[in-house]
């Protein structure tokens, strides 16, 4: 039954491009060349499904951005899952809590699909040949459980963790956000310090997306591994947006030896997507704030119904195809990948082409008809990243992890 959907939805999304007058032939090759390479998405949010008490393999069709069905669909065999801690809850104590406790969750899960997804903790337990199994690995998103000790990055190793998104969209105790108006460090902390050290002993990935441009450039002048942006933009696409990368950082990620993994939304690919969104965000945090309904469901409502009135200028497969070109322009295909960001973003951010994780046949499509040949697009979906992790796990062997 499974193959039987999947060939469907194979046949469907030929018919689909050919009515938009594409080369159905070369997008046949896109097809083909998806299953025979291994596809690595370095940020995907963990889905809704994942806390759902009852869960269990049937219930993986879903309208979820990421599920075992559109994974399959999609050919993908590596996924990051994002453990995401909030701001708030650091400020409450409770980032530690939450990141086991989403932890836990995951792990409980996925036994129930051992037979499908198998959590890895190294680039040596990857069988590229066993297109069976959607391998998952984990991310940390917002250094904030590791508190004030530094023993706990090598609790969250032994947890699985493999990279560490350092902040998210206010400082902490490791380093500046981009996100945040306030510097609080000017770069990293004097305790964000010892972190990348001890990051690079133990062999964990240290991700720059969300940080501020000081706390990177403050990254490069210790780290002796290769860092990553596990999902972030060009800023030559959206001027002024410190969240995505600028020119300068894509040349110092490159020069560790790194990767930019680039997202799937709008705001990140388009600077008339980007400054909608921003305002956007500005005039609802003013009307919650004017009203004093902050962390109520009349706030949810009112922004969920912004949204929708106001909705944010479309990304297409082209602008992600765009943003892939300036990176290897810039620096070369080594040094670019794919991190979706799925189910971090909401639904209608989500660029047209790649709104879930059936959709990366659609992005091997287009670099096809922008002559990248299939080592390059190897390279793109999976070989730079993977290549990274196993330089790291180097740098940690030969510091004597």
């Amino acid at each position: 039954m499974l193959k039987l959907k999947i060939y469907l939805f194979l046949f469907s999304a030929i018919l689909i491009v050919a009515q938009e007058d594409v080369d159905s032939s070369l997008y046949k090759k896109a097809l083909e060349l998806s299953k025979e390479i291994f596809i690595v998405d370095t940020h995907i949010d963990l889905p809704d499904w994942i806390f759902d008490e009852n869960f269990d393999a049937s219930t993986l069709i879903s309208s979820d951005q990421f599920d075992y069905i559109k994974a399959k669909q999609g050919e993908l065999n590596l996924a990051f899952l994002a453990i995401f801690t909030s701001p708030r809850q650091a400020d409450e104590g409770k980032s530690k809590e939450r990141a086991d406790f989403l932890i836990k969750t995951v792990e409980q899960s996925l036994r129930k699909l051992s037979d499908k997804m198998k959590i890895i903790k190294s680039v040596s337990e990857i069988d590229e040949n066993n297109k069976d199994l959607i391998y998952i690995a984990l991310g940390m998103e917002n250094g904030s459980p590791i508190e004030n000790k530094i023993e706990n990055l090598e609790y969250y190793l032994r947890k699985g963790i493999r990279y560490i998104t350092l902040s998210h969209y206010k400082n902490n105790l490791i380093c500046d956000s981009a996100n945040d108006s306030v510097r609080t460090w000017n770069g990293l902390s004097p305790f964000g310090e010892k972190v990348i050290k001890e990051m690079n002993r133990l062999g964990i990935m240290i991700d720059v997306s969300h940080i501020s441009d000081s706390s990177f450039f403050d990254i490069i002048k210790i780290t002796n591994a290769p860092v990553i942006a596990s999902h972030s933009g060009c800023r030559y696409f959206t001027p002024g947006f410190e969240r995505n990368v600028s020119d300068e950082i894509i040349i110092q990620i490159a020069k560790t030896g790194g990767v930019v993994q680039i997202p799937f939304a709008d705001f990140f690919l388009r600077e008339d997507a980007n400054k909608k969104f921003l305002q956007n965000e500005v005039d609802i945090d003013e009307y919650i704030k004017s009203n004093q309904i902050i962390g109520t469901n009349e706030a949810r409502d009112y922004e969920s119904q912004f949204w929708k009135n106001n909705p944010i200028p479309k990304s297409n497969v082209k602008d992600a195809a765009d943003h892939i070109d300036h990176v290897v322009k810039l620096v070369g295909v080594d040094y670019v990948g794919i991190g979706s960001d799925f189910n971090g973003v909401r639904e209608d951010f989500l660029t047209k082409g790649l709104e879930d994780c059936s959709k990366y046949p659609n992005l091997i499509y287009e670099l096809l008809t922008r002559n990248y040949s299939d080592e390059d697009i190897k390279k793109i979906f999976g070989g730079n990243i993977l290549r990274v992790w196993k330089q790291v796990e180097r740098v940690a062997e030969n510091l004597g992890r």
